[in-house]
């Protein structure tokens, strides 16, 4: 037979209540850290393709990219 008292009941049901919140926290912020890892990672990847783009711009030359005033004009002129 079970010797606790409601009191204890009720304690014990509170206690494991608020293990179960605390184990869902510990998963939910492992992901979110996961996720700003992933993104950490995307935004260090789009900061070096910009370097590289930037200094294809001011290095002009055979880069592929055309100044303003060197773009041949569109199609409909």
């Amino acid at each position: 037979m079970n010797d606790f008292t409601p009191t204890e009941i009720q304690l014990q049901s509170q206690l494991f209540e608020l293990e179960s919140r605390l184990a869902f926290q510990d998963d939910a912020l492992q992901q979110l850290n996961n996720e700003l890892l992933e993104h950490q990672k995307r935004i260090e990847k789009l900061q070096r393709q910009v370097l590289i783009l930037a200094e294809k711009l001011t290095q002009g030359g055979d880069s592929g990219i055309l100044r303003p005033h060197e773009e041949p004009p569109p199609p409909h002129y």
